[in-house]
């Protein structure tokens, strides 16, 4: 093999070293987010998770930001998954794989299936990720304002769902 050859197939290489270190960043939160977006459903979450690494696998050239690509990507997959389960109904997650969501969202799952997927998708990955408003608007593909209005709405329906009550200043 010549030096011209060699050079080539590093360049081929590299991106997919780079995503191999990405899945092992990203993957166990992308996971958790996709996880929650999709109401406490694990075969969503491990399908979307790994059918978006296997199509950045075959673009290894063509995506500016993998880690925003990645989570668009999944959650579209997602997305696609939850529309087809309406037709063939299965089971929601049991208390200990909600256990891996963390303290305290297992017991959201009910209220956050009643959310819009764009609503649980921005609660999820604000709340749960941790993640800046314009993060969110990033990793979802839309507006910081899109994002606002989703959290404000899918804030209001969870105290709606959930009984919460505002705390007064009095």
């Amino acid at each position: 093999m010549d030096r011209a050859d060699a050079d080539q197939a590093q360049l081929k290489a590299e991106p997919a070293e780079n995503l191999e270190r990405l899945f092992r960043d990203l993957a166990p939160d992308l996971w958790r987010a996709v996880f929650a977006f999709a109401a406490g459903r694990p075969a969503v979450a491990d399908d979307a998770v790994a059918e978006a690494f296997a199509r950045a696998l075959e673009r290894p050239d063509g995506i500016r930001d993998p880690a925003a690509w990645l989570y668009r990507t999944a959650f579209r997959i997602a997305a696609a998954e939850l529309r087809r389960e309406r037709t063939e109904p299965r089971p929601w997650a049991s208390p200990s794989q909600s256990a891996t969501l963390g303290p305290g969202l297992g017991a959201l799952l009910p209220a956050l299936r009643q959310l819009s997927q764009a609503q649980r998708a921005a609660v999820v990955l604000h709340y749960e990720a941790d993640l800046p408003v314009k993060d969110v608007a990033r990793l979802m593909g839309t507006s910081v304002a899109a994002v606002k209005v989703h959290l404000f709405r899918g804030r209001r329906r969870l105290r709606e769902l959930l009984g919460a009550e505002e705390a007064d200043d009095d």
